[in-house]
C-alpha cells in the first residue's frame, strides 16, 4: 500500500476536521501546509506534525515532495487555486462549492482533463455509506413525488455581521452566503440522486451586504417535485425526505446522514387506513470519521486511475453549480467573480 502525500491550503477548522478524518487512512501522508502567513503556518503544521511549510502556493504545487493538495480556502479561491495546483500536475480535492460559478467550474474541469490528474469536489454527505444505502433503497418508495431537504443553521459570525463588522461569511467579495455555504448541501444530493430538474423557483432573503441570509427553492421533475431550504440566519430542527407512492425515508441530516428511516406506506402493503407499519432503520453506524470518506475516495481514484468519482462526479459537480448560478440569478445574488 502507497503512501500520497497531500499537501494543505488552508488552516481554518475546516482543514482539521478533514485532517481528522483523513488520518484514519493509512495511505494519506501529511507533507505540507500552505497559508499566507509563516506564523499561521507554523501554528498549524506544529500542530498536525507537518514537516513542510509555505506561504507561496505556487512554490507548493511545484513541489516535488506533494503528490495531491486539499483546498480550504474561502469560495472565491477555490477554482483559481485548484488551477494551478493541476496544472503542475498535482491532484486536488477542494472544499465545496468547487467555484463561484459555473463558468469557473468548467475551467477546473477542463484543467484536470488536460493534465491527467484528479479533481474532486469534496461533498461529505454523498460519500458517506449511509448515502449509498439511500440511494439503493430509494425504488422501494415506488414513485417518488418530493424531495425536501432542510439545512437552518445561524451562523456564529452573524451577530458579528448585525453589529458592522464585514466578516468574510457574508462578504459577497468571498463568494459566499446561505446557498453556497449551506444550500448546497440540500442540492447537492439531489442532483446526484434524481439529475438535473426541468425548472427551478427561488427567492431568498438579502442582507445589507448583498449575499442571501436564507432562501428556498422548488425544482419541478417530471412527476416530482423537490424543495430545499436553508438559512445561516435561523435555525431548523427538520430532517430531511424522500416522498413516494408506498412510503418515505426520512434522513436526520442532509448534509451528514446518520440516520435512514423507512416509513412504509400501509395501504401499499395491503393494510387499512388506519393500520400502522413499524418504520425500519436502514442506516448504519459509521465506522470512521466522517470527513473519512470522501479522503479515502479520492486516494481510491489517484490509485486506481480513475478520472473522477462516480457520485461526486465532474457532471455531478457543474450541474449543482449551474444551479446555483440560476438561484442567484433569480435571487439578485452577485459575486465580484461573476464579473469577468
Amino acid at each position: 500500500m502507497g503512501k500520497i502525500r497531500f499537501g494543505v491550503v488552508g488552516t481554518n477548522f475546516i482543514s482539521d476536521w478533514l485532517l481528522a478524518g483523513a488520518a484514519q487512512d493509512k495511505r494519506f501522508e501529511l507533507m505540507a501546509v500552505c497559508s499566507r502567513r509563516q506564523d499561521t503556518a507554523d501554528a498549524f503544521a506544529k500542530r498536525h506534525n507537518i514537516p513542510l511549510t509555505f506561504t507561496s502556493l505556487e512554490r507548493m504545487a511545484a513541489s516535488p515532495d506533494i503528490d495531491a493538495v486539499y483546498i480550504a480556502t474561502p469560495n472565491f479561491l477555490h477554482a483559481s487555486q485548484s488551477i494551478l495546483c493541476m496544472e503542475q500536475g498535482k491532484h486536488v480535492l477542494c472544499e465545496k462549492p468547487m467555484a463561484s460559478n459555473a463558468r469557473e467550474a468548467k475551467a477546473v474541469i477542463e484543467t484536470a482533463k488536460k493534465h491527467g490528474v484528479v479533481f474532486m469536489e469534496a461533498m461529505k454527505p454523498t460519500m458517506s455509506p449511509n448515502f449509498k444505502i439511500l440511494a439503493d433503497n430509494i425504488a422501494r418508495l415506488g414513485t417518488i413525488r418530493r424531495y425536501f431537504a432542510s439545512f437552518c443553521q445561524y451562523s456564529s459570525r452573524y451577530d458579528r455581521f448585525k453589529a458592522g463588522e464585514m466578516v468574510n461569511a457574508f462578504n459577497p467579495q468571498y463568494s459566499t452566503g446561505a446557498l453556497m455555504d449551506l444550500g448546497i448541501y440540500t442540492i447537492y444530493p439531489m442532483v446526484a440522486l434524481f439529475g438535473i430538474p426541468d425548472k427551478v423557483s427561488a427567492s431568498a432573503t438579502l442582507l445589507p451586504s448583498g449575499v442571501d441570509g436564507q432562501g428556498s427553492v422548488t425544482f419541478s421533475y417530471d412527476g416530482m417535485e423537490a424543495v430545499a431550504v436553508y438559512s445561516k440566519i435561523s435555525d431548523s430542527r427538520l430532517p430531511s425526505e424522500i416522498q413516494g407512492e408506498k412510503g418515505t425515508i426520512t434522513i436526520d441530516r442532509i448534509n451528514a446522514p446518520r440516520v435512514l428511516t423507512l416509513y412504509p406506506n400501509a395501504k401499499n402493503l395491503g393494510g387499512g387506513i388506519h393500520d400502522t407499519i413499524e418504520p425500519e432503520t436502514l442506516s448504519v453506524g459509521l465506522t470512521n470519521d466522517e470527513y473519512y470518506y470522501e479522503v479515502a475516495e479520492f486516494i481510491d481514484l489517484i490509485e486506481s486511475g480513475r478520472s473522477e468519482s462516480a457520485i461526486n462526479s465532474h457532471t455531478n459537480s457543474l450541474a449543482t453549480i449551474t444551479l446555483l448560478d440560476e438561484i442567484r440569478r433569480q435571487a439578485g445574488v452577485v459575486f465580484p467573480a461573476d464579473k469577468f
